[in-house]
């Protein structure tokens, strides 16, 4: 991991995406802890920058994420985690994808391209 180009928070993008179909699911960070848990655990480990701690991706709703290849961008400062996605979805407000707001080109949000897979109110106890 010392080749790898963490910010000065010692953190790294992680963009995790559908290993079958190719859509990007979402993006968290990783610390390299959670890099090392993700590789020897076979899941998704982030680190959360609001909350300052670990999460498992799925630990609370179900809808985890297999690991099936982690790969590096050619910086050295972004992964691509690619995953099976287990259940509905990646999205904590219920979509498959996290990436569900169509822009126009003023910037405006003008549609979501996504139904919902599942309804977050029952599956997330806040």
């Amino acid at each position: 991991m010392e080749n790898l180009k963490f910010n000065d928070q010692g953190l790294l993008p992680a963009i995790i995406q559908d290993s079958e179909t190719g859509e990007v699911l979402m993006l968290a960070y990783v610390d390299q802890v959670a890099i090392e848990r993700t590789l020897k655990e076979k899941h998704t480990v982030f680190y959360s920058r609001s909350r300052n701690k670990y999460w498992v991706k799925g630990e609370e709703s179900g809808h985890t994420q297999s690991v099936v290849q982690v790969l590096t961008d050619c910086d050295k400062d972004t992964l691509l985690i690619r995953v099976t996605q287990k259940k509905g979805g990646a999205c904590h407000l219920g979509y498959r994808s996290c990436f569900v707001h169509e822009m126009n080109e003023s910037g405006d949000i003008v549609r979501i391209t996504q139904e919902k897979v599942f309804d977050p109110s029952q599956v997330y106890k806040k």
